[in-house]
């Protein structure tokens, strides 16, 4: 597996970077990017499950490996869901990493992710297309918080 990095600098706070990141109405809006209809069940915290679905009955299995609010957060892949059904892999360290920095009132959000191969190409095309929205999103709204 490889290791891929994405940037992108963001005029609002890390708490409001955050809760658009992690929020129960913006999650969604920014996922679309990856997959129109996408949804999460988890309630961000260490430890816990969480099920990724992209709104047609198949998605991703993961754990919360580590969870401080708006400032980081990994994500370990554990599986897939197929036709709504879950099925474990051992993936070893899939992460995926959301590190939030704050520059001078700005946030600097970096995602850092283990790759395989196969899905290179479609996040170096998707990711920075996610960062936009999640930008947009930020600069231009104060409406989602999410508790953590």
């Amino acid at each position: 597996m490889e290791k891929i990095k994405f940037k992108s600098t963001i005029n609002a706070s890390t708490e409001k970077v955050w809760d658009v990141l992690f929020g129960v109405e913006s999650y969604p809006k920014w996922t679309a990017v990856f997959a129109e209809g996408s949804k999460v069940d988890t309630d961000w915290k260490k430890g816990s499950k969480a099920l990724f679905h992209d709104g047609k009955g198949d998605g991703m299995v993961a754990i919360i490996k580590e969870s401080i609010p708006n400032q980081y957060l990994s994500i370990k892949h554990i599986g897939e869901i197929k036709d709504g059904k879950e099925t474990l892999h051992d993936w070893g360290e899939s992460l995926e990493n959301y590190t939030l920095e704050d520059k001078d009132g700005k946030t600097e959000l970096t995602i850092d992710m283990d790759i395989t191969e196969d899905w290179k190409a479609y996040f170096e095309k998707t990711w920075p297309k996610a960062l936009e929205k999640v930008k947009e999103l930020a600069e231009k709204r104060s409406e989602y918080h999410v508790e953590t």
